[in-house]
């Protein structure tokens, strides 16, 4: 078996031993404060096939890596996109929702709460336009179906008859 590396993170408040595997940081693994480290190469040992397997997962993926910093420099362009965006497509579909907002999401492009919140990933501003309007008509279809069940994709459908296509293509950019 070949040696995995991986960033250890030791935290105050963390109870139990954490694996993750993200496209910019490999592999992470938090620990709580005096863990043992034997433990440590013990579980990663265990979890081997699954970090191999993950760690394939990003292979032909596009991966778009940002910062802090990053973030704060276009968070303001990245709500004005989705605002433009979503008052344009919302002029066919018609949904009330309540906040738009920007986020560092690590592993999301958009998300749609319960509350009728719609979020987005600062790196929005990346991608195609119809990568983006696909994105947005996805969250606003999730006001209407909280689900991803046939009436969701067929009201996705309404506007964006090509959305398998566009959704295959985002699945392959990694935020």
């Amino acid at each position: 078996m070949e040696k995995i590396n991986y960033t250890l993170k030791r935290s105050a408040r963390a109870k139990y031993m954490r694996l993750a595997i993200y496209p910019s940081e490999g592999v992470v693994v938090t620990a709580p404060w005096g863990f043992d480290s034997d433990l440590i190469e013990k579980f990663i040992y265990k979890k081997a096939h699954w970090i191999s397997k993950k760690l394939k997962y990003f292979v032909g993926k596009t991966v778009l890596k940002g910062s802090k910093r990053d973030y704060y420099k276009n968070k303001t362009q990245a709500l004005a996109l989705a605002t433009n965006k979503i008052v344009e497509w919302n002029s066919f579909y018609g949904f009330a929702y309540n906040k738009i907002s920007i986020r560092r999401q690590k592993s999301r492009w958009g998300s749609c709460s319960k509350k009728g919140n719609l979020n987005f990933n600062y790196k929005i501003i990346y991608l195609k336009p119809n990568q983006l309007d696909y994105l947005i008509v996805h969250e606003l279809c999730h006001l209407k179906e909280f689900n991803h069940s046939p009436k969701f994709w067929a009201l996705v459908s309404q506007t964006m008859p090509d959305y398998f296509k566009l959704k295959k293509e985002l699945k392959n950019i990694i935020a």
